[in-house]
């Protein structure tokens, strides 16, 4: 008898368009450089090597274009290259989010700003949110080349031009100061942090990954991860703790600028530490949204400033 995997990914978000298997007929009609890279493995099933980052870069080209009208995307070698299930999951929890005190009606529409904090040579979360529903962004990152990579990717796509501004953090030790003046209102702010705390625990990390994706390849001391990543892509100096220590000290002088903040959280450790940071910085409320990819779980936290009234007026 032959087993066939389960086809809808039911831990994704029930709007996520990629619950089900990638139809790579449909894929590759749009983007016919994928079909190099596709294969049928052992249960009949067309996939791609997900430890080769040429395959998942070009089938991240082949989703941007099919599903969400990206023409022209591309990243510099080894810059983060990110998997679009789980990016585009953060997208609809935030919507859902916003909804709460929106009168149940998730708000679309150029009136919505997000701040992506560390939006990588990729700038998918401001491509994704603008593709959905319509929302503007300003995306931040320390590396100069990411950011003129991501302005590449806005002018190769006009429509993006319009909806999504970007500014450089010249500053690698602050987060909000610098981006956010005083005549700024965010809807809400965004970021995956850097997991890590220093580049031998990034690397070590790679190597378990690249072994767990290929069991059977001969273990290599220099990896090269399916989905890349550059040094402030995935490490700083205290890991994900530190780096959300000090996003939500600084939230604190911008209380009354952001409806929400969020984080993605990979360390379910972290949590107790975070709760306790936000109570002393006197956080109005503090939300937890479980995700889960695969077998990866992460969970989104955000936390508010603003009382629920205040909310409700915001305008969105």
């Amino acid at each position: 008898m032959t087993v066939t995997p389960n086809s809808e990914k039911n831990n994704l978000h029930p709007r996520n368009l990629h619950r089900s298997r990638y139809d790579f007929e449909l894929l590759i009609s749009n983007c016919p450089e994928l079909k190099t890279y596709v294969a049928t493995n052992i249960h009949g099933i067309e996939t791609i090597d997900f430890s080769n980052p040429d395959a998942v870069k070009m089938l991240n080209k082949a989703l941007l274009q099919t599903y969400y009208g990206i023409q022209n995307w591309d990243i510099p070698k080894n810059y983060l290259c990110p998997p679009i299930p789980g990016r585009t999951d953060y997208i609809h929890y935030l919507a859902d989010l916003l909804a709460e005190t929106n009168n149940g009606n998730i708000p679309v529409g150029s009136s919505v700003l997000g701040l992506d904090i560390g939006t990588g040579a990729n700038c998918i979360y401001p491509i994704l949110g603008n593709a959905i529903y319509d929302w503007s962004f300003v995306g931040t990152d320390i590396d100069e080349k990411a950011i003129q990579n991501c302005s590449k990717i806005i002018e190769g796509n006009p429509k993006l031009i319009e909806s999504i501004s970007l500014q450089q953090q010249t500053e690698s030790r602050f987060i909000f100061k610098n981006i956010i003046i005083p005549e700024d209102r965010f809807t809400f702010t965004m970021c995956n942090p850097p997991f890590h705390a220093s580049a031998p625990d990034a690397k070590q990390s790679t190597v378990r990954k690249v072994s767990n994706l290929n069991p059977k390849e001969k273990k290599t001391t220099n990896p090269v991860l399916n989905f890349g990543g550059q040094n402030a892509e995935l490490w700083c100096n205290g890991g994900e703790i530190g780096f959300i220590t000090q996003m939500i000290y600084e939230s604190a002088k911008y209380a009354m600028q952001c409806q929400w903040f969020t984080t993605l959280v990979s360390k379910r450790e972290n949590l107790s530490s975070i709760y306790k940071t936000l109570n002393k910085v006197n956080a109005a409320s503090i939300r937890t949204i479980d995700m889960a990819q695969g077998q990866k779980t992460s969970r989104i936290v955000a936390w508010t400033f603003l009382s629920e009234p205040e909310q409700m007026a915001w305008k969105i």
